[in-house]
């Protein structure tokens, strides 16, 4: 399966063979950010896809970067923030050598913990599973965020240590900003097939090593399986069981490329599949073997 890695382990998957790591504070595993432009040089890209027990955000002030959440892929550039929930895949595939910004990741129970009946997770589709992680800042908008993720980077390194509920302030004045501003977002409908499309693949995300058919996901879904491949090819161009197949190939790749398993296992794992059935499958998809696969990626 995808990594699911706690803050302790997010020094090994993102620094790999460089041995650099990020100092961990006291509050690390709630809470840290730090400067795109102190670690960029350090990061080994690309960074395979994982999950995270946090939500992190990136914020571009410059440069560009490009970075997937689930079964999509996103380019964007300056005075653009991305976010990540919480055990949503992610890879991390590339960022210009000339980026800035800031990257954090928190526990959302921080901010449920000093204001606990507050709605903002809710209100902020960003946030969501399902919606859109891109949000487009205005110019004029930026030094106002910016302010807020100085005072979270000065609370953070303070000598004392730092508070966890002034750090929970901070992000929660930083999140009510956003919910403020008007979103120069990517437009996508928000319409009920394109709802549905979304729900489908963050199930996937979640399901796919014990759900393996269109009907398993129409069920959980409350659809039937012709509705269901009606909104995803309306919405991505693409049929439901395109997105599944997508889905077993990204994982299949992990476990190829990211632990000792033979392919046999995997097909087996994966699958339930031969392995000869499993590698045709791969290449049919990849143009390459899994052995070839797993020796290209041992090589980078």
């Amino acid at each position: 399966m995808i990594k699911t890695l706690r803050p302790a382990e997010l020094n090994e998957h993102h620094f790999r063979s460089s041995g650099w790591q990020v100092e961990r504070t006291a509050v690390h595993d709630l809470f840290h950010i730090n400067r795109i432009e102190a670690i960029r040089e350090k990061l080994e890209f690309p960074i395979l896809p994982h999950r995270k027990t946090l939500f992190d955000f990136l914020l571009l002030t410059q440069g560009q970067s490009r970075r997937s959440k689930g079964l999509n892929d996103y380019q964007f550039e300056a005075n653009t923030l991305f976010f990540l929930p919480a055990y949503q895949i992610s890879t991390h595939e590339w960022m210009s050598e000339d980026a800035r910004g800031f990257f954090c990741h928190f526990d959302w129970g921080l901010i449920e913990q000093v204001f606990p009946h507050s709605r903002l997770f809710d209100e902020c589709l960003f946030l969501q599973p399902e919606g859109n992680p891109l949000v487009s800042i205005e110019a004029a908008s930026v030094p106002s965020l910016i302010y807020l993720l100085e005072r979270l980077e000065q609370e953070y390194a303070r000598p004392s240590g730092a508070d966890l509920s002034v750090i929970a302030v901070y992000l929660t004045a930083f999140f009510a900003e956003l919910k403020q501003m008007k979103q120069a977002s990517v437009a996508v409908a928000r319409n009920a097939a394109y709802r549905i499309m979304q729900a489908y693949k963050n199930a996937l995300s979640q399901h796919i090593y014990k759900r393996q058919h269109i009907t398993d996901y129409a069920e959980l879904l409350s659809v039937t399986p012709d509705h269901l491949n009606k909104c995803v090819r309306t919405t991505t161009g693409k049929s439901a069981q395109d997105l599944l197949m997508e889905m077993l190939l990204l994982e299949a790749k992990v476990l190829l490329s990211q632990t000792q398993l033979s392919i046999g296992d995997i097909a087996y794992k994966l699958t339930e599949k031969t392995p000869s059935d499993f590698s045709r499958f791969f290449k049919a998809k990849t143009g390459l073997t899994p052995k070839q696969y797993k020796q290209l990626t041992a090589a980078r």
